[in-house]
């Protein structure tokens, strides 16, 4: 498992009974997390310092409730990116702090390069993989369904201070966007996906993680450039293993030479040796790097 240990502005405070307890900078929240299923907490008193809990309801969804007053949004760093918070009605807060393991591999791997590298970011959402791979240097192509997301991501690029670095951004059904860059003959050095279980187009379109990606995986490969990077795919689907990942990019790729790596990602908790597993990931990189 690879695990985020270099944040200053995040941490698990404690996790118990369902539930972590989680400082963002100076928020502290309390968010469920369904892998969290022992009882005991490690450290009680903390939990009476949090902010706002979000709680599940018993008919589905879920509600924020409130102990002290939140800041509509605030800003996290990690390292030199920055990223705006803002608790969602989902639980989430706009970030997925666990990709920053991803994060510092695909920076290292751009900057290695020593050449201009063109990015694809499928599935983009608040743009946290856009933000590394345009610090890094690459020109990046941010595809996500929802106007209010690239309009997030828009936001930390400009809280990063990389407004200046060449970033499109689209808004768009994913597969029908691929399609287009096949037809126009674009191509891109590397190609990220964090596709959702289950989504929505702009249009109505449906997606569903396990009958829709390995089709979508095997377009992508034909907007691969002649000499590829890498082909990062994430995962929070329950259920699917990342050997199921790496297997499809052995599928696809298989014209293409290279290393395969797939494996858990994950965020430890603080003064612990508890670590909660919080994704799977598959990676495809050329031969030759580091």
């Amino acid at each position: 498992m690879e695990i985020a240990r270099d944040w200053k502005d995040y941490e698990i405070l404690d996790m118990a009974d369902g539930e972590k307890l989680e400082r963002w900078k100076d928020i502290i929240l309390v968010r469920p997390d369904p892998q969290i299923i022992w009882k005991e907490k490690t450290f009680p008193e903390k939990w009476k310092t949090s902010y706002a809990r979000y709680s599940r309801s018993n008919t589905g969804g879920g509600a924020w409730q409130y102990e002290k007053k939140l800041p509509q949004s605030w800003k996290i760093h990690y390292k030199q990116l920055t990223f705006h918070i803002k608790p969602m009605g989902f639980k989430h807060t706009g970030l997925f702090p666990e990709q920053a393991v991803n994060w510092d591999w695909m920076i290292k791997k751009i900057q290695l390069e020593k050449r201009k590298i063109s990015v694809l970011n499928l599935f983009a959402y608040t743009g946290g993989a856009t933000v590394a791979c345009s610090y890094a240097g690459a020109s990046v192509c941010h595809v996500d369904s929802s106007r209010g997301m690239v309009t997030w991501a828009k936001e930390n690029i400009n809280a990063s201070g990389l407004a200046d670095r060449p970033v499109r951004f689209i808004i768009d059904d994913v597969t029908k966007f691929v399609q287009r860059e096949i037809r126009r003959g674009n191509q891109y050095d590397a190609i990220i996906m964090d596709p959702p279980s289950y989504g929505r187009g702009k249009n109505g379109e449906v997606w569903q993680f396990e009958r829709n990606i390995a089709d979508l995986v095997a377009l992508c490969v034909q907007v691969l450039s002649d000499h590829p990077l890498f082909f990062l795919m994430n995962s929070y689907t329950t259920g699917i293993s990342s050997k199921v990942l790496e297997n499809i990019l052995n599928l696809k790729l298989k014209e293409r030479p290279g290393n395969i790596s797939s494996g858990e990602i994950g965020l430890p908790m603080k003064n612990s040796k508890l670590v909660l597993p919080c994704g799977i990931y598959a990676r495809w990189e050329k031969k030759g790097q580091i």
